[in-house]
């Protein structure tokens, strides 16, 4: 029996830069009030969202995606034509095929990289960094670039009180290449589909294709048992992360958590018992909750705002629809 060659790539790898797009259209909870009875003082107690950004037409996806990536790619230093693999997490590109990263790898200008999208909702970040991380690991490309874009404004029924005032729409992105030490830890993740039902698309697109209903399909949950699942079962993954990379939550500088809640976010804070130096993420009170785009985004603010800085070790973890997660400590860029 021949024997396979290995593959000879870097012995770790690390997050390089960092960009994110926000779209220029600021949405305050006042318009998203004219739809569904509630209040401003009941959105911002319940979820922390004082505003979010909602696309215009020629925010696509892609464009999205094109603004934050040219911002990561000039953050790492590196050239476009060194980018061996793009890994695009959406669950708002309409298009079931092609793949939008096809698109954005030729739009960057790209040497043929990979090019492929991924579909985990608000752990699709952490699915796409471990993604490029075997990549690079196993040497079938040098630098990844990995994105989190969505439009859930084209998802969002503004009917729905418990949904309406959630999402917003936007793109994060980093590059991730070769290390001489471990700066990308072991990923904790995994699914619990027996949950589904919690986060999920109303009808199926074939539903509103053939006119069994009206209403154009739309994101909703069971707000409830969706916050109950986070704050304890997530807490959970978060310290199995903490112990998979040998640190404490006293070892960390930065919290990165999918930006869902401000109430969420607050009790895995006091779950994990987190030292008040740790800086914790809460990038959701003026963007939403824009699922695979929240970590990025918010690692981005964090690092341009000065609250966090390069080198600092941060726990990041991603969980939603399906319902998946994924969890890891990084060092940031």
């Amino acid at each position: 029996m021949a024997k396979i060659k290995p593959g000879k790539g870097a012995p770790y790898a690390r997050i390089l830069g960092v960009g994110g797009y926000r779209p220029t259209r600021v949405v305050p909870n006042e318009v998203i009030l004219e739809t569904i009875d509630s209040s401003d003082e009941w959105i911002r107690s319940r979820s922390g969202i004082e505003t979010r950004h909602w696309a215009s037409d020629e925010e696509t996806v892609a464009a999205m995606s094109l603004e934050a990536s040219g911002k990561a790619i000039a953050d790492a230093g590196i050239s476009v034509e060194q980018i061996g693999g793009v890994i695009v997490s959406t669950v708002s590109h309409f298009k079931q095929t092609p793949a939008v990263a096809t698109e954005i790898a030729d739009k960057l200008g790209t040497d043929k990289a990979a090019a492929f999208d991924i579909s985990a909702g608000c752990a699709g970040f952490g699915y796409g960094l471990t993604l490029a991380k075997g990549m690079i690991v196993e040497g079938s490309a040098e630098y990844v670039l990995v994105i989190g874009v969505e439009r859930l404004s084209d998802l969002t029924d503004l009917e729905d009180r418990a949904t309406a005032f959630l999402f917003g729409d936007g793109a994060g992105a980093v590059v991730v290449g070769p290390s001489q030490e471990p700066a990308i830890g072991p990923t904790v993740w995994g699914s619990e589909g027996d949950k589904s039902d919690t986060i999920k698309q109303t009808v199926p697109w074939t539903d509103y294709r053939d006119g069994t209903v009206e209403k154009f399909p739309a994101i909703t949950q069971e707000g409830q048992a969706v916050f109950r699942w986070a704050v304890f079962e997530m807490a959970k993954v978060a310290q199995q992360a903490l112990d998979a990379a040998g640190i404490t939550a006293d070892d960390l500088d930065v919290f990165i958590p999918h930006q869902a809640n401000v109430r969420i976010i607050d009790s895995m804070v006091k779950t994990l018992k987190l030292p008040e130096h740790v800086t914790v993420a809460r990038d959701i009170r003026t963007t939403g909750n824009t699922s695979a785009a929240s970590i990025p985004l918010a690692m981005e603010r964090l690092l341009a705002t000065g609250e966090a800085k390069s080198g600092d070790t941060a726990l990041v973890i991603g969980f939603g629809a399906g319902l998946v997660y994924a969890a890891t400590v990084v060092t940031l860029p």
